[in-house]
């Protein structure tokens, strides 16, 4: 019987990993790998042809690698997405609903954790197949660069990061997607982009104090944090669906 053999493993991308590991080390090295859990707050604001709407105050609790409770409170209505791995929950405080998510948003939640800066620089997209490679520096305004590199998965779809090429701080993430077009079957393919601004610097650990979204080259969302914890202690039971709305915290 002929020997199988093992496919090689794809060659490491050398200066790929050498803009990951200096962005690690900028954020804060094992501090920033040893982060397990965020309660951050601050405002949401989602923008309409590029106008920005009323802002809405939130407050965010994860916990590494995929569960995540969004709390959203605007004009005195309270909501709550909550994901939990495989499964997530919402509660519609305008409608006085609890339900389950339906599988398109939790595919959305999966598709945010693809596309994170975390999920890169933590390494969890190796679990996935995925390769990373280097794409090269880009303009980023008048004597400025960005290093950017791309993860490539198995399907095809792709994401590139930008860092700047001096303080090795990232950027922007950049990835294309395709969408259902409003009142038709049809889909269309749209170019998301995040634009990571203001980094501080809080506990040892650096991070972008606002991200702006665009789509298509228009923006449609910011979030401004007000305050970051890190390595607070969050019970499960924050991710857990309530039995109804009155048991609801």
């Amino acid at each position: 019987m002929a020997q199988q053999t093992v496919p090689p493993k794809p060659a490491a991308d050398v200066k790929a990993e050498a803009v990951v590991n200096h962005a690690i080390e900028v954020l804060g090295g094992s501090g920033y790998l040893n982060v397990t859990t965020i309660v951050s707050r601050g405002f949401f604001t989602a923008f309409q042809a590029g106008i920005s709407q009323l802002p809405a105050r939130f407050v965010d609790y994860i916990v590494y690698p995929d569960h995540e409770r969004t709390e959203f409170t605007s004009m005195g209505i309270r909501a709550i997405q909550t994901n939990a791995g495989e499964t997530g929950w919402v509660f519609d405080g305008a409608n006085k609903t609890l339900s389950d998510m339906k599988a398109p948003q939790i595919a959305d939640f999966k598709h945010s954790m693809r596309t994170s800066v975390e999920n890169l620089l933590h390494g969890w997209w190796k679990k996935d197949g995925a390769t990373l490679s280097y794409v090269g520096r880009r303009e980023a305004g008048v004597g400025k660069r960005n290093e950017t590199v791309r993860l490539t998965y198995a399907d095809g779809f792709w994401v590139e990061y930008e860092f700047g090429a001096k303080d090795c701080l990232p950027a922007k993430v950049i990835y294309k997607r395709m969408r259902k077009k409003a009142d038709s079957d049809e889909t269309e393919d749209i170019s998301e982009e995040d634009r990571l601004a203001k980094p501080i610097r809080v506990q040892g650990i650096t991070a972008p104090w606002v991200v702006d979204h665009y789509i298509n080259g228009v923006q449609t969302s910011r979030i401004s944090y007000e305050s970051v914890v890190y390595n607070q202690p969050l019970p499960g039971s924050l991710f857990a669906k309530p039995a109804n709305i009155k048991a609801l915290k």
